[in-house]
């Protein structure tokens, strides 16, 4: 008799074994002659060697669809072990964009997000401008998460300049850090639905995905990475070109932002509106307008957007 000790670190323990870890108990029903004893993110396995060995092969593809999928079921672990021990296809459709936590589905739900979606897919650099609810910031982090799933950048890196209606960083306490996380509060939001908490607990302490101001930026070369500025209507016209001109080899940059609610001071003109009008011929760049008719909130939204619109 072997034993060996696995490592889970990185795996949410509830939605991978299941609740009252039901999938746990049903993968000891398919290893009848293996002794599994899971204690936090330990997992001791006892049993002949050929055994530990097949059953470390099917925990792999577990895992391999746990982290695709968001969560497993009895169905799932049917089929993988019914495979050779191989992940089974993904359950995706085109408009599927990632398994979110709990095995949520995202995907684009709009005219304007489905053109969103085709725009980063075909070009290098997209910039999404609309209205406040309609899911610019939303579905280009699962744009990026997807890409790094599939293995197509190494990285996500997410940033946003520190403007936010006429208050500035120093009213906040804490350090640095904590006086950003308000404004990238958004960014958080979403990651957390998409991404496991112990995983994207990973991708944070080893920079696989980094969070950081627009200011940071300066003087970084961002290669094989999905780059992401939300907010880019409170970036200076200085500090569009800055970002944009960070990119590196195998990289897709993402603007997003409401040329509606600029908060600038009255003497700067916004980046995102100038850029909007020059960059839009550019091969390899597109410019896509959401519209009221993309809210995904509360349906008052759509009419609180358009009242005001009507209003300026």
């Amino acid at each position: 008799m072997s034993e060996k000790i696995i490592s889970l670190v990185e795996i949410d323990y509830p939605l991978f074994w299941g609740t009252n870890d039901k999938i746990l108990e049903f993968v000891k029903l398919l290893f009848p002659k293996l002794k599994l004893i899971v204690r936090g993110e330990m997992l001791k396995v006892v049993g002949a060697d050929e055994d530990i060995t097949l059953f470390e092969t099917k925990l792999q593809a577990l895992i391999s669809y746990y982290e695709q999928h968001g969560k497993l079921t009895e169905d799932a672990v049917m089929r993988i072990f019914e495979n050779g021990g191989s992940t089974p296809e993904a359950e995706t459709t085109p408009d599927i964009l990632v398994h979110g936590r709990n095995g949520n589905l995202i995907k684009a739900r709009t005219p304007g997000q489905h053109q969103l979606v085709q725009a980063i897919q075909n070009n290098d650099v997209t910039i999404a401008i609309g209205p406040a609810g309609t899911g610019k910031t939303y579905t280009a982090v699962a744009m990026a998460v997807r890409a790094l799933k599939n293995k197509e950048v190494r990285r996500i890196v997410l940033t946003r300049p520190a403007v936010e209606a006429g208050e500035n960083l120093g009213f906040l306490p804490g350090d640095l850090r904590d006086k950003l996380d308000p404004y990238l509060q958004p960014l958080y939001d979403a990651l957390r639905d998409m991404v496991p908490q112990q995983k994207l607990l990973s991708y944070w302490e080893d920079n696989t995905i980094e969070i950081a101001p627009l200011a940071f930026m300066r003087g970084r070369t961002l290669s094989d990475a999905f780059v992401i500025l939300d907010e880019a209507q409170n970036a200076t016209s200085a500090q569009l070109k800055m970002f944009l001109t960070r990119m590196g080899r195998n990289s897709k940059f993402v603007v997003t932002g409401d040329i509606t609610q600029i908060d600038l001071p009255r003497h700067q003109q916004s980046g995102l509106t100038q850029a909007t009008h020059i960059l839009s011929n550019i091969n390899g760049i597109a410019v896509v307008e959401l519209t009221s008719a993309d809210v995904v909130r509360h349906h008052l939204v759509t009419q609180i957007i358009q009242a005001y619109g009507q209003q300026e």
